[in-house]
């Protein structure tokens, strides 16, 4: 029997119908009581083995290398963690026209969550762009975010942040760095499995991401926050969700021309710094904000299922550019530059 496909002319990725379904789960058959306890603790287990599985397949060889292009993962960093929450700070005009202080709240947060690491290396990878400088972008915000984003949200959100501690940071970096860093350390052993069995670990990494999302969408239900939310108020935030988007996706685009960077440079930069992970973040929002996770992280669901969606096209387009066909010329001011691969690497 052929195996079935998913149709190629539906925009929408099928991992965003499963999302949406398990948001309707929850919404119909909400965990309580010893379920919600046990659904916390499994997701929490879940995205612990999500990180140790990205830090097993990131070689550490192939990340050192990535730091002689430091000037690209600084502007990426820079991109994501500085551009993104400024035009956060700047949508607070938009309250309470457009969004409610809930949307608004989980809208600033969106911004102060670090790149994409899967996502980044597969449309630079389409466009033809620089994969390893991508690889190594992505994870370098990862292992950034997980510290820098609490201590930004600390900062920015204050207590719409759920009470920020450092109780909240140790945990952060219990879920995620640890087992991370757990990962590097044993990949001499486990890599090659890992490799041989990518597909079936993919698997995994989404099916942790779906558990967390069950649990603190159910949690939402049991607390009753979702008469906050109208159509008009979720219109409102698709709007200017678009909006930041497109905003960050022309500032990476024709900042990184502007800083002499070439155009394989140019197109990691773009995806590694316009994006945000939903892998990452829900973890976050849910030892931040506690009950109110599920508001939180709503705005960063919608714009990962669009920025896969804008991102994808503007890759197909980028394949076709010209540009791509021409040898490489380095720029001048960054002379030490990995070398341009033609393919991805699991890492």
């Amino acid at each position: 029997m052929k195996r079935l496909k998913w149709p190629s002319w539906l925009p929408i990725d099928p991992y965003i119908l499963l999302l949406l379904g398990t948001v309707g789960l929850a919404a119909l058959l909400p965990a309580r009581g010893t379920g919600a306890d046990v659904a916390s603790g499994a997701s929490t287990a879940a995205i612990a083995f999500l990180f140790f599985l990205y830090g097993a397949r990131l070689s550490t060889r192939e990340a050192m290398d990535g730091l002689r292009h430091w000037r690209l993962h600084i502007t990426v960093l820079a991109c994501t963690f500085v551009l993104f929450p400024l035009l956060g700070l700047a949508a607070r005009g938009l309250e309470p026209v457009l969004l409610n202080h809930s949307l608004y709240t989980g809208l600033l947060f969106l911004t102060l969550v670090p790149s994409t690491v899967q996502s980044s290396i597969a449309f630079t990878s389409i466009a033809r762009g620089n994969v390893p400088a991508a690889i190594c972008a992505g994870s370098f915000s990862s292992l950034v975010g997980i510290v820098l984003t609490p201590l930004l949200a600390a900062v920015l959100l204050g207590s719409s942040g759920g009470g920020f501690s450092a109780d909240s940071l140790l945990k952060i970096v219990l879920q995620l760095l640890v087992p991370f860093l757990a990962g590097q350390v044993l990949r001499r052993w486990i890599g090659g499995f890992i490799t041989r069995h990518k597909k079936v670990l993919g698997y995994v990494d989404r099916g942790s991401i779906l558990l967390v999302v069950y649990t603190a969408f159910s949690e939402g239900m049991v607390q009753g926050i979702w008469h906050q939310v109208s159509p008009l108020r979720l219109g409102g935030l698709l709007a200017v969700e678009a909006v930041l988007l497109a905003v960050m996706l022309a500032l990476t685009w024709y900042g990184s021309k502007a800083l002499g960077f070439n155009r394989e440079d140019r197109v990691a930069i773009q995806f590694a710094g316009s994006k945000k992970s939903l892998a990452a973040g829900l973890p976050m929002a849910s030892v931040l904000f506690g009950a109110h996770a599920s508001l939180a992280v709503l705005p960063l669901m919608l714009f990962h299922q669009m920025q896969l969606m804008v991102c994808a096209v503007i890759a197909k387009r980028r394949s076709r550019d010209p540009e791509a066909d021409q040898p490489v010329t380095p720029a001048p001011a960054a002379e030490s530059r990995i070398a341009v691969g033609t393919g991805t690497r699991s890492g």
